[in-house]
């Protein structure tokens, strides 16, 4: 399957294309020191927009979102999994994607 919206890669090399909040909820919950300690999410076509989230040491995540055609760059930590999922999720629907018009991104974080 060839992903129609964006894909979530993990450092140990889990690839899910289009990943659902469920999906995203799995793959933040399954990182781990030392070897699968972020999730980068990036766009199917060549958007230069991008999310990730970094294990921290002390079991916190650090989220990252960057989108230049808004002039936005968020940088944040979280420690609640299930809404990092959701807020993720919501960011990622606000991403503009062909064939669908895109409104100005709200900040969830």
């Amino acid at each position: 399957m060839t992903a129609d919206y964006h894909t979530a890669d993990t450092e140990k090399g889990d690839h899910i294309d289009d990943p659902s909040e469920d999906a995203l909820f799995m793959l933040i919950n399954q990182l781990c020191h030392p070897d699968n300690t972020f999730v980068a999410i990036t766009p199917a076509d060549d958007s230069d927009w991008y999310a990730s989230i970094s294990l921290l040491d002390d079991g916190s995540y650090e989220v990252e979102r960057r989108d230049p055609r808004w002039r936005e760059h968020g940088l944040t930590t979280a420690t609640d999994v299930s809404r990092l999922a959701t807020d993720l999720t919501i960011w990622l629907a606000a991403r503009g994607y062909p064939g669908r018009p895109q409104a100005r991104p709200r900040d969830e974080f």
